[in-house]
């Protein structure tokens, strides 16, 4: 372990910019030192495993420890593999305690070049099998500020000189450290400031703004009542409702009118991660975590510290990580994929889903303690077809702005414009609406202006229109002739059906639309079961 072959060391990890790639070239290269058996860097972090780390009852304050961080070394058996293993017995160490604790805890080196018994070590009976003569722990230190501890252990009495130049490489490796900190602290501003500028683009390029949860009817006064409970604490909220009801909205007006609108709103779709990349996506990788891992990236609870996190179609996320997803909504910490470093976040859980979470979790597809931790405030957003009073103010909201986007003077909406808007069920909800009068702007660059309705369901194919049904649909010239063709239509479904109306058979199964949207047509055209 001469001078050389430790220049060398530091000059290789002078230019790598990841923490994690500086402490393994730095042990693997003292590592394959001659006579050198071990090389092991400890790092101050907080405590992290304090319920089963074996020398709790010695870490009195279980604030900070030192965590096992980097390992390499060759044991006297070729057949047993290189000590890279950093989950082992000595994974933690509190401060203060034994060697390695006192070096971190005062900055002095510990330097033992004889073994008369071993007792030195904490484990005498490695250190005869292993033939270790000497010792030295040097702490890591940089800018006055005590990392860690770097230690290494030789078959060979160390040299005074040895010591000398290990002493200068731990200041060159702390430098090194802090440097490689530094670095991926700035590349990870630089990752959220990208997201938050792009999400800023988004929203100020049309995207939805909670201004669009409109509407007087008593359903939507609900809603706003509920948000402005909530907005002011911060309890995570679970709001439900079907597709295309706003959820995302709510959730951008539970954010906007809290007390951490001054951070970030980050938004998932858990329905649009690939299931493999769900933990990167969530929690962030380093560099060589897994194949494709060029760089390191972080997680979108890192980009949501000290703002909202929301989870659009949460119950699409994965039995398996649901497990890491409540630890970090119970502890408020997690550790990238690849990475020994805990980190701590400060983040609100804003969660909605269009699914029965519930039975799913009767089904054990979702985790019972999970859904409670997300649904301490639920929401139920309704669907439109329980606000119809809503429908013109949000037709002729969604057709300004169409007109706006498409660059065409907005045209005048007429009554039987509403009132074709009013007679639909909207199984697509808002979403639908707006989509609906879009195109109607669409089509009125060709032509006048109308809304692209259609009412009548679809025959089954099992029960094609008779020629005089057909016949009926073509000629007729009023709203009331279409009303009286959709109700023989469903009339036809409902009574091959058995007037079933959910189920395999239902007829909501035949007629592709939910039971609630046919339940709904049906009381709307006054279609009863006959008694018998």
């Amino acid at each position: 372990m001469d001078i050389q072959s430790l220049s060398a060391i530091a000059s290789t990890i002078t230019g790598l910019t990841n923490p994690t790639d500086v402490l393994q070239a730095v042990v693997e290269g003292l590592g394959a030192q001659p006579h050198v058996a071990l090389a092991r860097i400890w790092l101050i972090r907080p405590g992290d495993i304090c319920n089963e780390c074996r020398y709790a009852a010695d870490c009195p304050k279980k604030d900070f420890c030192l965590h096992l961080a980097a390992s390499d070394g060759t044991p006297v058996d070729p057949d047993l593999p290189r000590w890279r293993n950093l989950d082992g017995e000595y994974r933690r160490f509190p401060m203060n305690f034994k060697k390695i604790g006192r070096i971190a805890s005062n900055g002095e080196a510990i330097n033992v070049t004889d073994f008369p018994d071993y007792s030195e070590l904490g484990n005498p009976e490695w250190g005869r099998k292993e033939r270790i003569e000497s010792l030295s722990g040097q702490p890591l230190i940089f800018a006055g500020e005590i990392l860690g501890a770097l230690c290494v252990f030789t078959r060979r009495p160390m040299t005074e000189a040895e010591i000398t130049y290990l002493r200068i490489f731990a200041n060159h490796a702390a430098s090194a450290i802090a440097n490689a900190r530094a670095f991926q602290t700035i590349v990870e501003l630089k990752q959220k400031l990208e997201w938050e500028n792009a999400a800023l683009k988004e929203e100020m390029s049309g995207g939805p703004m909670p201004t669009f949860l409109l509407g007087d009817s008593e359903a939507m006064q609900t809603i706003r009542r509920q948000i402005d409970i909530v907005a002011g604490v911060d309890a995570n909220v679970l709001i439900e409702g079907e597709s295309g009801t706003g959820k995302e909205l709510a959730a951008q007006a539970i954010h906007r009118a809290s007390p951490r609108v001054d951070g970030p709103l980050v938004q998932v779709n858990c329905a649009s991660i690939p299931r493999e990349l769900f933990e990167s996506e969530f929690f962030g990788h380093v560099k060589g975590a897994f194949t494709g891992a060029t760089r390191d990236r972080i997680g979108r609870f890192q980009l949501a510290d000290g703002g909202t996190l929301f989870l659009d179609e949460v119950g699409e996320i994965p039995i398996e990580l649901q497990s890491k997803l409540l630890r970090v909504i119970q502890e408020g910490s997690f550790e990238a994929i690849g990475d020994e470093r805990t980190r701590e976040v400060d983040v609100r859980i804003i969660a909605a889903t269009n699914r029965n979470l519930p039975g799913e979790v009767r089904a054990g597809r979702f985790r019972e303690d999970l859904y409670y931790r997300l649904n301490v405030f639920p929401i139920r957003m309704p669907p439109l077809r329980d606000r119809a009073p809503d429908i013109p103010l949000l037709a002729e909201h969604f057709l300004k702005l169409a007109c706006r986007r498409h660059g065409v003077p907005p045209p005048a909406l007429h009554a039987r414009h509403i009132r074709r808007l009013a007679a639909h069920d909207w199984p697509g909800n808002v979403r639908e609406l707006q989509n609906i009068i879009e195109r109607a702007v669409i089509d009125a660059r060709r032509g006048p202006f109308e809304i692209p309705l259609g009412f009548a369901p679809t025959p089954p194919a099992t029960m094609p229109a008779s020629r005089s049904s057909a016949v009926s649909a073509l000629d007729c010239t009023s709203y009331d002739d279409l009303r009286s063709i959709e109700r023989e239509m469903l009339l036809r479904v409902l009574q091959a059906s058995n007037w079933t109306v959910s189920g395999p058979n239902g007829a909501a199964r035949t007629l592709g639309v939910k039971p609630t949207t046919l339940k709904y047509r049906m009381d709307k055209l006054d279609l009863r079961k006959p008694a018998r």
